[in-house]
């Protein structure tokens, strides 16, 4: 499967909120279904014209599925040109409104995982290689339920690549759990300059043999010039660079990191983010990098009250 070190999430693309900051002011004042589905393409043409051959979706991620595949059909872009991932357990349940009281619905059932699957395939067909659960965690005992585990393995074994995706101040437990488990080919976990808490364990999953893909690098928007993490807009203008593009460098830098996910909904932010991929990180820059990490149960607390947009 071809894949690149910068890959695009599509969380950001597929419906008119998200939990990022800016993102209301990212998609302009039209927000109906034809303006985001163009938009997205633009986006998707300037990441394939990038070299970015890795695409991240989810069913809860509005139409985000239905964007990428008519994009891929429109493009001519036959399967295997790219990879596409995306993934099961939430449900969109905002019907196109900003405003909804609850976005997405959560549920790891046996039933979610064969009903969603049905849907990813009717929309991405072939061109989806990699199917995660979405948001595992220790709580919500998915990666101890038999039923869905079996039917992961018999899905794997007609060659669909199965990972999952980690969240939460325990993403390390839930890591090393899944690793017991020994049914996943990838791993997807949040990993930035202020959240490092997985760091270990994602080392452990990639010395194993599992791909791994870090997302939210940027933080839902808070090491973008738009955050809230001074020292860092400070550190990048001291290198010349941007600070998105030094947060991206910093994670593409980890030794285990196979994919990085860029979360860009323009395509001017997109290149800014692509800045990453030609930015040397200066070593002398690691103790000032590492002193942004904060205590991972702030962060997630933290990251709780950003608000959708």
């Amino acid at each position: 499967m071809p894949v690149s070190r910068l890959g695009l999430g599509l969380a950001a693309l597929g419906r008119p909120g998200y939990i990022n900051l800016g993102h209301w002011d990212d998609l302009g004042p039209r927000k109906d279904l034809g303006t985001l589905e163009r938009e997205a393409h633009e986006v998707l043409d300037a990441a394939y014209a990038a070299g970015i051959r890795y695409f991240d979706a989810a069913r809860s991620y509005g139409e985000a599925e239905k964007f990428l595949a008519s994009w891929l059909e429109s493009r001519g872009l036959a399967p295997g040109a790219v990879t596409v991932g995306s993934k099961w357990g939430y449900t969109y349940t905002a019907d196109w409104r900003v405003d909804a009281e609850v976005h997405e619905a959560k549920d790891l059932s046996l039933d979610t995982l064969r009903r969603q699957l049905a849907e990813s395939r009717a929309l991405l067909g072939p061109n989806l290689r990699l199917y995660q659960i979405h948001s595992a965690t220790l709580e919500s005992g998915v990666l101890d339920d038999r039923a869905v585990l079996e039917e992961l393995v018999r899905l794997r074994e007609t060659g669909l690549a199965i990972g999952l995706t980690v969240t939460g101040p325990n993403q390390r437990e839930t890591i090393e759990r899944a690793l017991e488990v020994a049914r996943f080919d990838t791993v997807q976990a949040t990993w930035n300059l202020l959240e490092r808490s997985a760091s270990a364990a994602l080392a452990a999953a990639h010395a194993a043999g599992l791909g791994v893909i870090v997302k939210e690098a940027l933080a839902n928007g808070r090491l973008t010039v738009r955050g809230d993490v001074a020292p860092l807009r400070e550190l990048a203008e001291r290198s010349g660079t941007s600070p998105d593009a030094l947060a991206l460098a910093a994670a593409l830098a980890q030794p285990w990191a196979d994919v990085v996910l860029s979360g860009a909904a323009t395509v001017g932010t997109l290149r800014s983010n692509l800045g990453a991929l030609e930015f040397e990180l200066d070593a002398e820059l690691a103790p000032e990098l590492a002193a942004l990490a904060e205590d991972p149960v702030s962060y997630w607390e933290e990251r709780s009250t950003l608000p959708w947009n």
